[in-house]
């Protein structure tokens, strides 16, 4: 078929024919797909990690326009106490180490590479029950405003500190 018409050049280089490029994941596929290409890109991230031995320590890695993501170090036996994180959705996954979480009616053991997605008002705790160091990231959506305690912790060892209600 024969047809007049020519083009010329790059027709996806005229920036009016591309789709606008979204200021951050609209879908929680889409975080859950930041939070894997953050932690495959571990030269940017380990240099970070500290462990300290009286309580979690965290490093806010990133925000964007409507989420930030947290790094998270567990030594042994640390835990966040029972919470949840007020109006923010999530995604926690596993970047080196083992983590347990207690939710409702659960537990369940994460291992590296294991991400779970969580929504506004879930109740849970994050222990560190093996024996060697863990560490996680935490992409929050939007960004983490509060973390409430819910009562005791699921193992009185794991009580989290005072500060746990401004930080995850």
């Amino acid at each position: 078929m024969n047809s007049d018409v020519q083009i010329a050049g790059d027709p996806l280089a005229v920036p009016h024919l591309l789709p606008p490029v979204p200021a951050h994941p609209a879908t929680v596929a889409g975080f859950a797909g930041l939070a894997r290409s953050i932690a495959a890109d571990r030269a940017s991230w380990a240099p970070l990690v500290r462990f300290d031995a009286t309580t979690r320590w965290y490093h806010r890695l990133r925000r964007g326009p409507g989420y930030e993501v947290w790094l998270l170090s567990w030594v042994p036996g640390q835990g966040s106490g029972r919470h949840d994180h007020g109006p923010s959705s999530g995604v926690l996954t596993v970047l080196e180490g083992e983590l347990t979480e207690h939710g409702p009616g659960r537990t369940r053991t994460l291992a590296a590479g294991v991400q779970q997605v969580f929504a506004p008002g879930y109740v849970h705790e994050v222990v560190n029950d093996a024996l060697a160091p863990a560490v996680s990231l935490h992409v929050y959506f939007p960004g983490l405003t509060e973390m409430p305690m819910h009562g005791g912790s699921h193992s009185a060892r794991c009580a989290a500190p005072a500060r746990e209600t401004a930080a995850p």
